[in-house]
């Protein structure tokens, strides 16, 4: 879905005029259609995740349509696992532990994997501050998963990740996905869950896996639905 510079600013709980001053320095992605620009909702809502913007609630409203049931944020990292003492002594050397270590079928190609998720990395940190970022891939339609996959990784070491605070990244929410719907819908709610204070407070301790999902359930229980109108605004 591609959103116009009304539609950004709604999303944003910002003025039309902070979009554009974000355009002309080039901190926000845009795409100039003629001469009009347009936005992508998951870049849009990366990009917020980013800079802790307090966006609106709209913005974790599903927008594409299908019949087929979508997964929550815990079936998803129950799938992915939680792992600890990740090894790796700079980016490059952890996402390829983290793609040696994901739970994935026989006919994923974890080389492949491996170097799109570098590739994202070079468009743009994923990193999003204290210490955590999410890496995942842009286009998820190429990785023929049965389901979507996230895998929350302790890392041994302290890593740089080019995050916006400058502090070296821990923690990583690894994505992968068979469909981007699949995939907007995990992102808008781990951006979400990672605005709750307890759910947030428990990673940052590294607290066991039983407890993180504890957490989690009780975070992603929160998350307004998008089948009802939305009221309260998202969380810090």
């Amino acid at each position: 879905m591609k959103l116009t510079v009304k539609d950004a600013a709604r999303l944003l709980n910002v003025s039309e005029k902070s979009i554009y001053r974000w355009i002309k320095n080039g901190s926000i992605p845009a795409y100039q259609v003629s001469d009009q620009y347009r936005f992508n909702r998951a870049e849009l809502l990366e990009w917020a995740t980013s800079h802790r913007l307090n966006v609106s609630p709209e913005i974790f409203q599903e927008p594409e349509g299908g019949d087929s049931p979508l997964p929550t944020l815990t079936d998803a990292l129950r799938a992915g696992g939680v792992h600890y003492r990740v090894g790796g002594t700079n980016r490059e050397e952890v996402l390829r532990a983290v793609v040696d270590i994901m739970n994935l079928p026989d006919e994923v190609d974890r080389e492949f994997l491996y170097q799109v998720l570098l590739a994202r990395e070079m468009l743009g940190s994923t990193a999003i501050g204290d210490g955590i970022a999410i890496p995942h891939v842009r286009n998820p339609v190429v990785l023929h998963l049965s389901r979507p996959l996230v895998a929350l990784c302790f890392l041994e070491n302290p890593i740089e990740f080019g995050a916006m605070d400058q502090r070296p990244v821990t923690t990583l929410f690894t994505l992968v996905s068979p469909t981007v719907r699949a995939h907007l819908h995990l992102l808008s709610r781990l951006g979400f869950v990672l605005r709750n204070g307890f759910f947030r407070r428990a990673v940052l301790d590294q607290i066991s896996r039983e407890g993180l999902l504890d957490a989690l359930v009780l975070a992603e229980a929160e998350i307004p639905s998008s089948a009802a109108p939305i009221a309260s605004n998202v969380r810090r």
